[in-house]
């Protein structure tokens, strides 16, 4: 690993970093746990809405294991993740609004999150705002 690599690794788990890792980390729990039950015992009354909070877990797990793992590419994929999940949370929001019978019952996106206190709108925001401010500039060593 690079002394540059090294500075993204630490620097993605320091400070707001820290508070990324744990609330994509709470939103990983929230979003398997709430798809499991759901597949699980009711998936035939909204499986469009079960689905996508599922992805929804896969998609936090994974950004949770990157700001985790550190380094440069690692921060390169959280933050095509994040602008991915950005991206999935306005669509799904907007049609929730715009279309509810299409959705039986609420995803973790449904409605831009207000389930989850909004943070699934708010969180990839911030975490697209910390993975850009925490790049490695050509020739910075500090």
């Amino acid at each position: 690993m690079t002394s540059g690599e090294a500075e993204v690794s630490r620097r993605l788990t320091s400070g707001p970093g820290t508070l990324l890792v744990w609330l994509y980390g709470v939103m990983v729990v929230g979003a398997v746990s709430r798809s499991a039950y759901q597949i699980a015992t009711e998936f035939d009354r909204a499986p469009l809405a079960y689905a996508l909070s599922a992805v929804a877990g896969v998609v936090y797990g994974f950004i949770t294991y990157s700001l985790v793992r550190g380094g440069e590419t690692a921060r390169r994929a959280a933050l095509v993740c994040c602008v991915a999940e950005l991206v999935g949370v306005l669509t799904v929001g907007t049609w929730t609004l715009v279309e509810p019978s299409a959705f039986p019952d609420a995803t973790v996106w449904s409605d831009f999150g207000m389930g989850y206190l909004f943070i699934p709108v708010l969180l990839p925001v911030s975490a697209i705002y910390w993975l850009r401010r925490s790049r490695v500039r050509q020739g910075d060593t500090d």
